[in-house]
């Protein structure tokens, strides 16, 4: 569905890449190109974990730019929300789903790190962060449910209210990371755990996911009526 979403299969883990030869920017075309490959990844028996990754030094910098600078509040709106149903499908998928964060996350990228459920960067100078406020945008309410969930209570603050954006080791600390690796082994590690995620009992998993995020996907699900970008 894109030219910029590739897959390839490691034993029971399909590994999704994101690469646009710049930003990583979550456009329509490449959420719909994600979600179709988690689809994929669902509905074959012999998948049994998702890696999302991007290219070395770029995980995903935000959405795509020339919407959401083109004046045009209902597209804004409409790919906000697309790319909130993703970073849902991602918290609530049948299957573990682990990032890989090759380099900077920021804003809709950062998001998409809170969705996994293993988050494997580089233990570099990366940028990782929600830098909304600083771009004079409101989280969409949705974003908010997850980052509440899923980021370190001490730094909820900082990391939302106050837009700080972190290195690797800085993201861990956070919650936007589990670990920081060795730049060139963020996707070889991402895939290694994903393949210990493969253990888990399916059902277990799915019902264990529903009964501990439903809460969350709810909030994530439910109609958001209040501002993005701020005049």
């Amino acid at each position: 569905m894109s030219d910029h979403v590739s897959s390839e299969q490691h034993g029971a883990v399909r590994v999704v890449t994101i690469d646009d030869s710049k930003a990583n920017a979550l456009s329509f075309e490449i959420i719909a190109a994600i979600e179709a490959e988690l689809d994929a990844a669902e509905a074959d028996d012999a998948t049994r974990a998702m890696v999302i990754a991007g290219r070395p030094g770029m995980f995903c910098a935000g959405f795509d730019l020339g919407v959401m600078r083109s004046g045009d509040p209902s597209a804004v709106v409409s790919l906000v929300a697309a790319g909130g149903a993703l970073v849902t499908r991602f918290y609530g998928a049948s299957i573990p789903v682990v990032g890989a964060a090759t380099g900077h996350a920021l804003a809709a990228g950062a998001l998409m790190l809170l969705g996994c459920d293993h988050r494997v960067g580089a233990d570099d100078a990366v940028k990782i962060g929600l830098n909304e406020v600083a771009i004079g945008m409101v989280l969409p309410d949705w974003a908010f449910a997850i980052a509440e969930d899923r980021l370190a209570i001490t730094h909820l603050q900082s990391a939302v209210a106050n837009a700080h954006v972190y290195d690797g080791v800085g993201a861990v600390a956070a919650g936007f990371l589990d670990e920081a690796v060795e730049p060139d082994r963020v996707v070889e590690v991402a895939i290694e755990r994903a393949t210990a995620l493969t253990e888990l009992h399916p059902g277990a998993y799915v019902g264990t996911i529903k009964v501990l995020r439903s809460s969350v996907i709810e909030r994530m699900q439910a109609p958001d009526d209040g501002s993005i970008i701020v005049d």
